[in-house]
C-alpha cells in the first residue's frame, strides 16, 4: 500500500480555503468509484472523501491512495467508531470525516489525524470544536440553507464550517459568501458516476463546481 504524506489539520484547513470544495464519493460500484475519484482528481477536485458506506470502500481508498499517491489529500467519510478510524488510517486515509460527535472523532485525533466532525446545533459545534476538530461540518446543510451558516458564524467566527448536504453547484457560492471556509458535495457533484455511471458528466459537473467557486479560490 501507498502510505500518504502525514497531514496536519492547518494543512487540510489551508487547502479547504484554497480549493473551496471537498468531493465525497459513495459509490455501488468499487471499480467505478476508484475511476470518478481519478476523473475528478484530473479535473482538479483534489480534495476527496471516500464514505465508508460505499461497497469495499476501504480497498476503494486504498486503490485511489496507490493512483493518486502520498501527497493526494484523501480522506475517509462517516468515520462513526474506534475501529472505523483505526481501519480508514490502515488503507491510506490521511483525515477523517465524521456525520456526528463520537468516538470515531476522538480515535482520529488520538492517532494524529484531521478530523472534519459533523454538528448542526450550537451547541453540537462547539463541542466539537473543543474536542479538536480541524474544521466542523454543519449535516445537513440543505434544510438550513446559507442563512444558518452566516448565523453561526456571529458567535462563532473563528471555527471553520463546511456546509455538507444538498449543496448544489448554484448555492456553493451562497454558502461560500455566508462564510463557509468550503463545501462538501456528494451526489452534486459525484452523480451516479460511483456506481458505473457517465464520467463524462461527472467532468462536466466538476469544471460547474469549480467555476461556482472560483472568485472565491486563492
Amino acid at each position: 500500500m501507498t502510505e500518504p504524506t502525514r497531514l496536519d489539520g492547518t494543512e487540510l484547513l489551508a487547502a479547504l480555503r484554497a480549493r473551496r470544495i471537498l468531493g465525497i464519493i459513495r459509490g455501488r460500484d468499487p471499480d467505478a468509484s476508484v475511476r470518478a475519484a481519478v476523473a475528478l482528481a484530473e479535473e482538479g477536485v483534489d480534495l476527496l472523501e471516500v464514505s465508508l458506506t460505499g461497497a469495499d470502500a476501504l480497498a476503494v481508498i486504498t486503490r485511489i491512495r496507490a493512483e493518486l499517491g502520498s501527497e493526494f489529500r484523501l480522506g475517509a467519510g462517516t468515520v462513526l467508531r474506534a475501529e472505523d478510524a483505526d481501519a480508514a488510517a490502515g488503507a491510506g486515509a490521511s483525515f477523517a470525516v465524521t456525520p456526528a460527535m463520537g468516538e470515531g472523532v476522538t480515535r482520529a485525533i488520538e492517532r494524529g489525524m484531521p478530523v472534519l466532525t459533523g454538528a448542526l446545533t450550537p451547541t453540537e459545534l462547539w463541542q466539537a470544536h473543543l474536542l479538536g476538530a480541524t474544521a466542523v461540518k454543519i449535516f445537513p446543510a440543505a434544510q438550513h440553507g446559507p442563512g444558518y451558516i452566516r448565523a453561526l458564524r456571529d458567535p462563532f467566527p473563528d471555527v471553520p464550517l463546511i456546509p455538507v448536504g444538498g449543496v448544489d453547484a448554484e448555492r456553493a457560492e451562497e454558502y461560500l459568501a455566508a462564510g463557509a471556509v468550503a463545501v462538501g458535495v456528494a451526489s452534486p457533484l459525484a452523480g451516479d458516476a460511483p456506481h458505473g455511471g457517465d464520467l463524462a458528466a461527472l467532468r462536466e459537473r466538476a469544471r460547474r463546481f469549480r467555476d461556482a467557486v472560483a472568485a472565491w479560490t486563492t
